[in-house]
């Protein structure tokens, strides 16, 4: 395989079932659950909950895509990968420049959302602090990763849980409001789940994280719709709560939701922990994407798309220390210095865009090569393009120029290696 490097440049095989589904867990359901639910509901009002339903019909045909994939080529770079070697080379690279530099953007805001449920007055350097903690612990090796990742699953799901029976048997939900016909509307809706597609994009770890997961032609098919479909129930559960204690009015102007539904549940007290779960959600959410991101460096810079210094393995850690290095110190310096909180929509864009590029790819596959029914990539890629181009406009140019930027720098590479041999 085209830039898969033998000996020392190899990483380990360490992950099992459980620690995949754990890292597609805790990829998935972060700050997203916290953060998405509000600029939907501004969206499609209680619509959101088609929407939600839209985004996971995307999203399924993706993670299947990608776990047929992933099976078949089991190195690190996800998309980037699969692109290459189904595509060719510039559907590869489009694909992890998208990823790389959305990704980016999306580490810094979920950075940022940690110090802002943690200690607004000081959120800046909350955020810096975070990246540098979770970049050491991903520094230290996978395994510490995957045990920090457990318990960062663990936190999550059981104020995730309070939080669904606390609003579910206080005395103010009403089923009323989760009529979904009184304020939607086409476009709302199609808008809505392109913003929560923003919260399951998570199961894209799993795959990236091919080269380290032992046996994965049988492990990674298993581990992404597990993790999935664990998520859309948790996410299904906490839509209904919120939706029926805010209404879609509330829930649209809320600025924390989930704090702001135990309130006017009438347990005002536990809205702390609420925030806590928050800022430990983002938390994971940040350490998977640093992981997912420092992958896809590896294989761009193995195939010297990124500076090929990049593409070492430490001999001890067994892991991409520079990559991880220098998305540890990008990611610092925007925390410390801008607010891409707002980055929901321009990350959902690429990802979007990376996942339509999965699609096409497992449209390829032979039956032998494990091609998953005809329909799924095909609906896949139609549904991530309507999605992409349902967001928000200034979400899509931003998009849409990070993208033509990375093709602009794709062709220069091109043109200078063609004039030089």
């Amino acid at each position: 395989m085209v830039g898969t490097p033998t000996g020392q440049g190899l990483l380990e095989r360490r992950l099992g079932l459980p620690d995949a589904v754990g890292i597609g867990l805790g990829s998935m359901i972060g700050a997203g659950v916290f953060a998405a639910f509000a600029p939907a509901a501004r969206a499609a009002g209680a619509g959101l909950l088609i929407g939600l339903v839209l985004a996971a019909v995307v999203a399924y045909c993706n993670a299947t895509s990608s776990a047929r994939l992933a099976a078949r080529y089991p190195a690190s770079g996800g998309t980037y990968v699969y692109g290459r070697e189904r595509l060719g080379d510039f559907w590869g690279y489009l694909a992890g420049w998208g990823f790389v530099v959305g990704k980016t953007a999306s580490c810094a805001a979920m950075a940022l959302t940690v110090g802002s449920y943690l200690w607004p007055q000081h959120m800046h350097a909350v955020a810096v602090a975070a990246v540098v903690a979770l970049t050491a612990v991903n520094y230290a090796g996978m395994a510490k990763t995957v045990r920090l990742t457990r318990v960062i699953v663990t936190v999550v799901l059981t104020v995730l849980a309070a939080f669904v029976v606390i609003c579910l048997t206080s005395g103010t939900p009403q089923a009323a409001r989760l009529d979904v016909a009184s304020d939607a509307t086409v476009s709302g809706i199609l808008q809505a789940a392109g913003l929560l597609f923003f919260a399951f994009a998570g199961y894209a770890r799993i795959a990236t994280l091919g080269e380290e997961v032992r046996d994965p032609a049988r492990i990674i098919p298993r581990a992404i719709p597990i993790a999935f479909g664990l998520t859309l129930v948790v996410y299904a559960a906490v839509a209904v709560a919120a939706l029926t204690v805010l209404g879609s009015t509330g829930l649209s102007q809320a600025t924390a939701p989930l704090a702001d539904a135990v309130r006017a549940a009438g347990l005002p007290a536990l809205a702390p922990v609420v925030n806590v779960g928050a800022a430990v959600a983002a938390t994971g959410s940040l350490l998977a994407l640093i992981l997912g991101i420092s992958r896809t460096t590896l294989a761009m810079a193995r195939d010297r798309h990124l500076p090929h210094v990049l593409a070492a393995v430490h001999p001890r850690f067994k892991i991409p220390h520079r990559a991880e290095l220098l998305i540890g110190a990008v990611v610092a310096i925007l925390a410390g210095t801008a607010d891409l909180r707002g980055a929901i929509g321009f990350s959902s864009f690429g990802v979007l865009v990376y996942y339509a590029i999965a699609n096409a790819c497992a449209w390829t596959l032979t039956p032998g090569e494990g091609r998953p029914p005809r329909f799924v990539p095909a609906l896949g890629l139609a549904g991530c393009l309507i999605l992409a181009f349902s967001l928000p406009l200034t979400s899509v140019i931003t998009g849409a120029a990070v993208l033509a930027s990375g093709a602009a720098a794709y062709g220069l590479r091109r043109a200078i290696v063609n004039r030089s041999s």
